[in-house]
């Protein structure tokens, strides 16, 4: 068969997207370049808000129209929690991802059945929350190399359907891990970013607790090869101080931390049962910053949660200003049909509107400024790509950067890892002379 992949969602996502790609290839499959070539249109979909779902099932229609005669698969959230609602031929979820080479081989041969309407007989599959390990896993990118840990989350915040999407903890074995490490940096990646549906809850699964993480970390960390260790969202209640005295351990962390924050309103907060408050949140961050000076830290802040009022979202801008992220993810408050939240009084569409063009744009100047505070630094770049006489890639503290070299000098190539100064910005992004 040709296959043809489509992503959409968050880097656990695409994770497996990788993974399922290289089953196919495994078995002797082709890739596709575009869904009208294929025999087969796996889609990974979304269900982190509304607006994801409906993007879902909008491109398993669309591979359909497409192609009327291609096998679609949905797997992912949306197709777990809008479980025969959607169309496709199989419909995998997250609990079923490893079977869905061997059902689309059979739907293969049975092309004269396909409806893209019809869920066919689903195999008899453990819906326990286990951790399903799709082996060692080659990043398509190069040089940086997504490793997924862990799945599921026992958190259930009021407003989040992925409990019920992914389940519950669930982690995969510290050696799986170990094994996936170093099967990455002997085939030339230099960078791991160590990933997971909630990464603080490595572990809990088996009775253990955040310093499990940290040892994890450290194994990772004396892997040959590897010259950057990146981690992925982090919880704010799990950031102990003997887990962040670890981080600073470690030789090869990069000094860029995403810190979930979602609201800096401790009202809020607490309709969301995120177990925290913005003042415990600020600790965790002063930590931090005592531990990595130079780090950057980025976050999630969702605007127009139920019931948030006019000073609520003010405590939340003040707090940003007052934390200075490098980066926010913003995202209007979108109901999920089966959580807390959508039984809550919800805000007008409007307001959710002007709060996000607000927080944009007070984002959008703290990440201005971040790059310029880095003008004069000492940094390092690993390449990604080159154009002309430059060279793209990012720093250590996930800052997008411009490598530019003197017309004499070789132009480093993707893969290389160089050294410079930062001698201006351009918006949120830097330009770093090349000193080699």
């Amino acid at each position: 068969m040709k296959v043809y992949f489509l992503t959409l969602g968050c880097r656990v996502n695409q994770y497996e997207t990788d993974a399922l790609r290289s089953m196919f290839l495994q078995r002797g499959h082709e890739l596709a370049d575009r869904p009208e070539d294929a025999d087969c249109c796996v889609v990974n979909t979304c269900s982190v808000t509304g607006e994801a779902d409906r993007k879902s099932r909008q491109m398993l229609r669309k591979m359909a129209r497409l192609n009327p005669d291609t096998i679609v698969v949905a797997a992912g959230c949306s197709a777990e929690t809008t479980d025969g609602k959607v169309a496709a031929d199989i419909i995998a979820g997250t609990k079923e991802r490893l079977t869905i080479v061997d059902r689309a081989e059979m739907l293969f041969a049975e092309k004269g059945m396909l409806t893209h309407e019809k869920n066919h007989v689903r195999p008899a599959v453990s819906k326990k929350d286990e951790y399903h390990d799709f082996g060692s896993v080659l990043s398509p990118e190069g040089c940086r190399a997504f490793m997924k840990i862990e799945d599921g989350c026992d958190s259930f915040c009021t407003y989040c359907i992925i409990p019920f999407a992914r389940g519950r903890v669930a982690s995969r074995s510290f050696e799986s891990c170990i094994g996936e490490a170093r099967y990455l940096a002997k085939n030339g990646f230099k960078e791991i970013i160590v990933s997971g549906i909630h990464l603080c809850s490595y572990g809990k699964d088996r009775g253990e607790d955040i310093m499990s993480l940290a040892r994890l970390l450290k194994e990772i960390d004396n892997v040959e090869g590897l010259e950057r260790l990146r981690l992925g969202s982090l919880e704010p209640i799990s950031m102990t101080d003997d887990f962040i005295a670890a981080l600073k351990d470690l030789k090869h962390i990069c000094p860029s931390f995403h810190l979930s924050l979602q609201s800096g309103s401790d009202t809020v907060l607490k309709r969301m049962n995120r177990h925290y408050d913005s003042k415990g949140y600020a600790s965790r961050v002063r930590l931090l910053r005592d531990c990595f000076p130079d780090m950057s830290l980025t976050t999630d802040i969702i605007v127009g949660f139920p019931g948030e009022t006019d000073e609520e979202f003010e405590e939340t801008m003040n707090f940003a200003k007052e934390t200075g992220f490098a980066k926010i993810h913003v995202f209007p408050y979108s109901l999920r049909e089966g959580t807390k939240a959508a039984e809550m009084q919800q805000v007008a569409h409007e307001i959710k509107k002007q709060r996000e063009a607000r927080l944009l744009e007070l984002a959008s100047q703290l990440a201005s400024d971040f790059a310029v505070n880095m003008t004069g630094r000492e940094e390092t770049v690993l390449v990604e790509k080159t154009e002309g006489m430059s060279a793209f890639g990012y720093t250590g503290n996930y800052v997008r950067a411009e490598v530019v070299s003197e017309p004499e000098k070789e132009l480093p190539k993707p893969g290389d890892i160089v050294a410079g100064t930062v001698t201006g910005t351009k918006g949120a992004e830097v330009v770093l002379k090349n000193r080699l």
